[in-house]
C-alpha cells in the first residue's frame, strides 16, 4: 500500500503522525509526508520519504498572539486555517499525481487538503493531534474549555454556547472553505463538524480515560493513544548539570509555536526554586538568554523531554495536547496554564481526569504557581491512572491497523506495496 500523508506547517502535527508512518513502513507499506521543509531531515532515518509543503503555506503563520479577546484570537487562527487552504489544495492535488498513492492521510487542520482527498476518490482518513472538535451530547460544545454540566441549566449553557462556537466558525471559516468545496464538486457543509464526519475513518490521538467518554460519536472515531516522538528521541547522554540538580525537579515547557507563554516561564523561575523547587524550562519559541534565572535552575531551547520526565516531580506547561500527553504518558501530574487555542479543552480534560491542576493565566502568579504545583503533585495517582489509558489505547500499531482496514474496506486487497482492485 502507498500511503501519503499531508500535515500542516508546524512540529506539534507532524511529529505525532511520525511513529504511524513509521509503523507503516515497518510493514512493508510505502510512505510519503508532505511537512514542514526544515523537519525532512528527521524523517529519512525512519524509513520514510518526505516532501516539503508548499512554501506559501509555511509563510501563513498564527498570529492569534496578536489579539487580546480568546474570541478574536479563535477567529483569527480559523482565518489561518482557511487562507492555507487555498494553497494546501493544489499543494496535494499535486503530491497526488506525483505518488500515485492508495491511501491519504491528513491533518485535521489542513482543511484544503481535505477537500481534496475526499473529491480524489480514495481512501482518507484525518487524523487530530489535538482533542477532536466533535460535538456529542456528553460534552460541553468545544472551545472554551467548559466544565461538564448536567442537567437543563447544562443544557442550556450548552445550547447557547453551540450556537455561539457555530456562527464563529461559520464566519471566519465555513464562508471561505464551502466555496473550494464547490470547485471540487463537493456539496456545501454547515459546520466543522460536518467536515469531521466525512472521511470513514478519523483517528484521534488520545484515549479515554483522558478524553470524555461520547456514547454518540460516529463509529468512525478511533482513538488510539498519544504518539510521542521528536527528533531528539535517539540516545544521547544526559547533560552532565541535569544528574548535579536535587529534586524535586519541575519541568516547565513553552510551545514551539509562537504564543504568548514567555511569561509562564519567567514566574516558574521566579516562584519555584524559592519553594524548594528546582526548575528545567525548555523555551523553544523564545530565546533562553532572555530568561532571569536563578541560580540551580536552568533554561534551554531544547532538551529529550523523556530524560526529565524519569525525574520530574511536576510539568507546568501552555495546555499543549503533546506535551501534556507526553508528561501523563510518564505518570507525571501537570500545571496547566491555557493561553488560547485548544489548550483550555486540554487544561479541562486534566482537571476532570485528576491528574493535574488548571491555573488561569490571569491568575499567573509566583504564589499561585508555586500553590497549583503543589497541589498537582498530590495528583500523581490521577496520572498513573491516565497513563494506564494511554498504555491500553494501541498506540502506533493500533493506528497502523485502522488504516490497513480502511484499505481492506475500501474494495481491495494488499499485493506488494499497493492494494490492487
Amino acid at each position: 500500500m502507498r500511503v501519503l500523508a499531508y500535515t500542516s506547517p508546524a512540529r506539534g502535527h507532524l511529529y505525532p503522525m511520525v511513529p504511524i508512518l513509521a509503523e507503516l513502513a515497518a510493514r512493508g507499506h510505502h510512505t510519503h509526508v508532505c511537512a514542514l521543509a526544515g523537519e525532512l531531515e528527521h524523517l529519512a532515518p525512519l524509513g520514510l520519504d518526505a516532501s516539503a509543503i508548499d512554501p506559501a503555506i509555511e509563510g501563513i503563520p498564527i498570529v492569534d498572539w496578536r489579539e487580546r479577546s480568546p474570541q478574536r484570537a479563535a477567529a483569527s487562527v480559523l482565518r489561518t486555517f482557511a487562507k492555507r487552504s487555498e494553497y494546501e489544495a493544489p499543494d496535494l492535488k499535486r503530491a497526488i499525481e506525483r505518488h500515485d498513492p492508495d491511501m491519504l492521510v491528513i491533518d485535521v487542520n489542513a482543511w484544503g487538503a481535505a477537500t481534496v482527498a475526499e473529491a480524489s476518490g480514495l481512501p482518507w482518513t484525518i487524523y487530530s493531534p489535538y482533542l477532536l472538535p466533535l460535538r456529542s451530547r456528553d460534552s460541553p460544545p468545544y472551545g472554551p474549555g467548559l466544565r461538564p454540566l448536567g442537567g437543563p441549566l447544562g443544557a442550556l449553557r450548552d445550547a447557547v454556547v453551540a450556537r455561539a462556537v457555530d456562527r464563529l466558525f461559520q464566519r471566519a471559516a465555513m464562508s471561505l472553505l464551502n466555496p473550494l468545496r464547490a470547485y471540487h464538486g463537493l456539496p456545501s457543509l454547515d459546520s466543522f463538524d460536518s467536515l469531521l464526519r466525512r472521511p470513514a475513518l478519523l483517528l484521534s490521538l488520545t484515549a479515554e480515560g483522558f478524553e470524555y467518554p461520547h456514547s454518540d460519536w460516529p463509529a468512525s472515531v478511533r482513538l488510539v493513544g498519544p504518539m510521542n516522538w521528536n527528533p531528539t528521541n535517539a540516545a544521547q547522554p544526559a547533560p552532565q548539570w541535569l544528574a548535579e540538580m536535587p529534586d524535586p525537579l519541575v519541568l516547565v515547557t513553552c510551545s514551539t509555536e509562537l504564543q504568548r507563554d514567555k511569561r509562564l516561564a519567567q514566574v516558574a523561575f521566579e516562584a519555584l526554586p524559592a519553594a524548594g523547587m528546582p526548575v528545567i524550562a525548555t523555551t523553544a519559541a523564545h530565546d533562553p538568554d532572555s530568561f532571569h534565572v536563578p541560580p540551580g535552575s536552568r533554561a534551554v531551547r531544547f532538551l529529550a523531554h523523556d530524560t526529565i520526565l524519569r525525574r520530574a516531580s511536576c510539568v507546568v506547561c501552555h495546555g499543549g495536547l503533546g506535551i501534556t500527553q507526553k508528561a501523563l504518558s510518564a505518570g507525571v501530574p501537570v500545571v496547566v496554564v491555557p493561553f488560547g487555542r485548544d489548550q483550555m479543552e486540554t487544561a479541562r480534560r486534566v482537571q476532570f481526569a485528576g491528574a493535574g491542576v488548571r491555573l488561569s493565566p490571569r491568575r499567573l502568579i509566583p504564589e499561585r504557581l508555586a500553590g497549583a504545583v503543589r497541589s498537582a503533585i498530590a495528583c500523581r495517582p490521577g496520572a498513573q491512572r491516565v497513563a494506564a489509558a494511554f498504555a491500553c489505547a494501541g498506540g502506533p500499531q493500533a493506528a497502523a491497523d485502522a488504516i490497513e482496514a480502511l484499505g481492506s474496506r475500501s474494495g481491495g486487497d494488499f499485493l506488494g506495496d499497493k492494494i490492487r482492485p
